[in-house]
């Protein structure tokens, strides 16, 4: 039994995190779906920027007539949400045998609207319509500026993928948006089962301090601070808000690890995977990742439900002078600043394209 089955049995779904024209064209994403158990995908502005920048499997589409007095942002989320829906075809069977529980992909709102509500809101449920898939989420930052964006989102009916997420704290303030909106729904007789997975980003933790504390502090970051996560979400699962809001047909947002793949080319290409293995979790992993465990990886314990150990490791983390809140708000601020740097070389590539090819006929 390859690993990734392993791990799904163990009860954590395998997500993709990429999509790209080429992958569903060629059967490479029906084959994961098949021989590495994944029940669904994640996309971001810089896998679409790498995806268009990088091919010309597009480029009918960007010279067509049709897009030709669209702004690139429309053109841009035309092509998005046509390789989404039919990512989203190919997971309708997951999402129906698990009632809705897995089989998803995601598509996120315009970055630069990461510290705007209310356009942020405006563009979720635009998105969501013109999507027309009961299993895409809309991804929204968790940014101070995201949150009241995703509470409104949940209770317009819009399920939510919250990204940006690098602490127990903005992992909380997020699973609180969203139960804020499915409490309003409740109060107000809709159903409310909307649903929702909150992306805690890990790996970058590790990149952010890597040559800054003691060796045997070097990888162990990120994991400290899933573990942490896990703990608070397991802590909510078992609260009397969630299950009050369960026995009215609500549904837990559930957390994701996102940012799986290893940077440092010294440790296990599986080292976050093996480490962040739990039940009743989503592990969206970049292409190589997946394909790297499926090979060799290794299904180790699950995560505690207390944490284990994470509160002793950051605190030594914090003797070696890493302010881990501090580092939490930084590193959502770059996510954001990166996914905007992504957006607009994405933005300059979709009209350096179309201009190329007006000039070219």
């Amino acid at each position: 039994m390859k690993p990734t089955r392993k791990l799904h049995d163990l009860g954590q779904s395998l997500w993709l995190d990429n999509i790209t024209r080429e992958l569903l064209n060629s059967g490479t994403l029906k084959r994961y779906i098949n021989e590495l158990s994944v029940t669904g995908l994640t996309s971001n502005p810089t896998i679409f920027d790498h995806a268009i920048a990088k091919s010309a499997i597009y480029d009918g589409d960007i010279a067509s007539p049709a897009s030709a007095a669209k702004s690139g942002e429309d053109l841009f989320f035309g092509l998005a949400l046509a390789d989404l829906t039919r990512a989203a075809d190919l997971f309708q069977s997951v999402f129906a045998r698990t009632d809705g529980v897995d089989g998803w992909v995601s598509l996120e709102v315009s970055p630069v609207l990461a510290h705007d509500t209310k356009s942020t809101l405006a563009a979720a449920l635009d998105l969501h319509k013109r999507a027309g898939k009961p299993n895409l989420f809309i991804k929204i930052p968790g940014t101070p500026e995201g949150l009241p964006a995703i509470e409104e989102a949940i209770f317009a009916g819009v399920p939510v993928n919250v990204t940006l997420l690098f602490s127990r704290e903005q992992y909380v303030a997020a699973a609180d948006a969203y139960l804020r909106g499915v409490e309003r729904r409740i109060a107000a007789g809709l159903n409310p089962a909307v649903a929702s997975v909150a992306s805690l980003f890990v790996s970058r933790w590790d990149v952010a301090i890597a040559g800054k504390v003691p060796g045997e502090l070097t990888n162990r970051l990120g994991i400290a601070i899933g573990q942490r996560a896990y703990k608070a979400y397991r802590e909510l699962l078992d609260s009397a808000r969630f299950q009050r809001v369960a026995n009215s047909g609500g549904r837990a947002q559930r957390l994701l690890w996102a940012s799986t793949g290893t940077k440092d080319p010294k440790a296990s290409d599986s080292l976050y995977v093996k480490a962040l293995a739990a039940p009743f979790t989503v592990n969206t992993m970049p292409e190589a990742t997946l394909v790297a465990y499926g090979d060799h990886g290794e299904v180790g314990e699950t995560l505690a439900p207390d944490g284990g150990d994470c509160e002793a490791v950051l605190a030594s983390f914090g003797k070696a002078g890493i302010d881990i809140n501090a580092l939490a708000n930084r590193l959502q601020d770059e996510g954001a600043s990166s996914f905007v740097k992504s957006w607009n070389d994405l933005m300059t590539v979709i009209d350096s394209k179309r201009t190329a090819m007006r000039k070219a006929s």
